[in-house]
């Protein structure tokens, strides 16, 4: 994992999609379950308050009939002094009162009215006539009591269900006073089947997934969906009588049930019923959970490819890599002749590209720097075999110097000086590159030995800018072209001979002239010369001819490539013209690998 680009990039890659794409997944479902969780409740909430006006509504009616009483007169005459008018049209009224009420829904299964004051009972029911009896009810009197204390003057009481399964009934109390006074005449009560209050809460709940339930306001189950009988009240009930607020929701878990509850309560008038709605978590999350399945679902399917891709877009740019590698290493080895196929026309298809370049540009230096060392080496094996012993011939030199001087003939010393100074410059085999000024010493001396023997049929011109002396050249590229005028030129001359030198910067370059005065050379023999330089040939009919140009020509391009030129032209006014261009920022042989070849 440390030295593997490979393996940093797939995890690298791996990373920046998987992780991105899982938080995306795990926001996107908390995000959906919170937005569903609100969305249901809202939409309960709202179903709720719906089904509880449906049974206020229902509860009103029912209670309407009761209040009803109040707008008959005989009624309220009989139930004051019953003993009194017992006549028989009395009975009938309360016989058609009693009908009316019991007629009046389909859902009112009895109707009771307990007098206050005396033991007396009005009841009728589906199944029986209008009864009279002297016989009071005793076991409603704790109904008929909270009646009486409610501010409503009625109370509503779930009966025990008669049947296993079944719903209880429900029996509506109301309390009848002698307005405006507070005192009661009697009690009417209405049996109520709980079928229309089933048929009302059965479009409230899906029975399948959810839970119903109607509590009165004491806690005691009105309705409940599921039908399981319990002996117990549920703990839930008292936290749901305990919450301040008329309507809400409760989060609840335990064992038989795990999830959110909604519940609404009913106006105290109508009894102040609680509905209730339970749904289980399960339930409340399964669009979220199908939502994030399908997410899934796709992110399974992305990832595969984002994996597939990350691992082709990781071997397709480290292949080329490790293909440098390797031949980097092969390099190492010192294998230089290493081949591969191009890398393609990105970026690292251009870095072999170049790398390739590179090792060809390292054979070639190899190679220059060999062919260089060997013409070196040829240099001073004839420099050798010319000289005879060079430290006696210095030693003979400086002895005859002497002898000038001790007879008087300063000439013969200046003479012998300069010819030292050429021998010892030209036998200094620890040299290749010099500065421009030694080899402008050199040169200076040559030429004053060559005026000592032409005298004044000789005149030269040196003109070096200062900014240009210390700059680098080949050792001995000046005095072959010069000594060239010497051999093909001075002896044909017209009149005086001529040679001037100048050495100046150009831009980057330095710019070193030879002109002479001499008969020039022919076109023909121009070309020839090139050719000669271009095809390495360095003879002519049998013989060697233009040595020291191809010599310097020869230097030139080992030590600077194609970035130095050598320039041969006649001028105008006669003689030829040698030009040479060499480039001033490289320090001699020591970075010309930078240059072109």
């Amino acid at each position: 994992m440390k030295t593997s680009i490979r393996n940093k990039l797939i995890v690298l890659l791996l990373l920046i999609t998987i992780l991105p794409f899982g938080t995306s997944i795990i926001i996107t479902y908390f995000y959906t379950k919170e937005t569903l969780k609100d969305q249901v409740v809202q939409e309960n909430s709202n179903l709720l308050y719906q089904g509880k006006v449906n049974l206020e509504n229902y509860i009103n009616e029912l209670d309407g009939l009761t209040l009803s009483l109040y707008n008959n007169p005989d009624f309220l005459n009989f139930i004051k002094a019953p003993n009194k008018e017992n006549n028989y049209t009395t009975i009938e009224t309360m016989k058609n009162v009693v009908q009316t009420i019991l007629y009046a829904e389909d859902t009112i299964k009895g109707v009771q009215i307990n007098f206050a004051n005396e033991n007396k009972v009005i009841s009728a029911s589906r199944r029986t006539t209008v009864v009279f009896s002297d016989r009071r009810n005793r076991s409603n009197q704790k109904a008929f009591t909270k009646a009486q204390n409610s501010p409503f003057n009625m109370y509503i009481e779930p009966s025990e269900a008669k049947d296993v399964g079944s719903s209880p009934m429900i029996t509506i109390h109301r309390a009848l006073t002698n307005i405006p006074s507070s005192e009661v005449l009697a009690y009417i009560s209405l049996e109520i089947s709980p079928r229309k209050i089933i048929d009302l809460s059965q479009n409230l709940y899906n029975s399948d997934t959810e839970e119903f339930y109607i509590i009165s306001s004491n806690g005691d189950l009105i309705y409940r969906s599921n039908n399981e009988p319990t002996n117990v009240k549920p703990k839930w009930i008292e936290k749901i009588q305990e919450a301040d607020q008329e309507k809400g929701t409760l989060e609840w878990k335990d064992d038989s049930f795990n999830g959110v509850m909604m519940y609404d309560q009913m106006e105290s008038s109508t009894g102040g019923w609680f509905l209730v709605k339970r749904v289980p978590n399960m339930t409340l999350y399964e669009s979220a959970l199908n939502v994030t399945k399908i997410n899934i679902m796709f992110g399974v399917i992305g990832l595969c490819l984002v994996v597939l891709s990350t691992l082709f877009v990781s071997f397709k740019i480290t292949s080329p890599l490790r293909i440098l590698v390797q031949t980097i290493q092969e390099v190492e080895k010192g294998n230089m002749k290493v081949q591969f196929k191009s890398l393609g026309n990105d970026e690292i298809g251009v870095l072999g590209d170049r790398f390739k370049q590179m090792i060809e540009k390292i054979n070639h230096l190899i190679n220059r720097e060999y062919r260089l060392e060997i013409e070196n080496k040829t240099n001073q094996l004839k420099v050798l075999q010319s000289q005879i012993n060079p430290h006696f011939l210095y030693n003979a030199l400086q002895s005859i110097g002497t002898i000038a001087l001790k007879n008087k003939v300063p000439q013969v010393y200046s003479l012998i000086t300069y010819l030292s100074k050429i021998m010892r410059y030209g036998m200094d085999m620890e040299e290749d590159i010099v500065p421009l000024h030694k080899e402008i010493s050199y040169t200076r001396a040559f030429l004053l030995l060559q005026k000592e023997r032409f005298g004044e049929n000789l005149e030269h011109l040196i003109e070096v800018s200062k900014e240009v002396e210390e700059v680098l050249v080949p050792k001995m590229i000046l005095q072959p072209i010069i000594e060239n005028y010497f051999k093909h030129g001075f002896d044909i001359r017209e009149g005086i001979g001529q040679i001037n030198l100048s050495c100046q910067k150009e831009g980057s370059q330095l710019l070193i002239q030879i002109k002479d005065n001499g008969v020039g050379v022919s076109e023909s023999r121009l070309k020839e010369i090139y050719q000669n330089f271009q095809e390495g040939n360095l003879k002519r009919n049998g013989e060697q001819t233009n040595i020291g140009l191809k010599n310097v020509y020869v230097r030139l391009k080992l030590y600077y490539g194609k970035v130095a030129t050598l320039q041969l032209n006649n001028h105008k006014e006669g003689g030829l013209l040698v030009t040479m261009r060499l480039p001033i920022s490289v320090e001699g042989g020591k970075n010309e690998g930078n240059h072109n070849r």
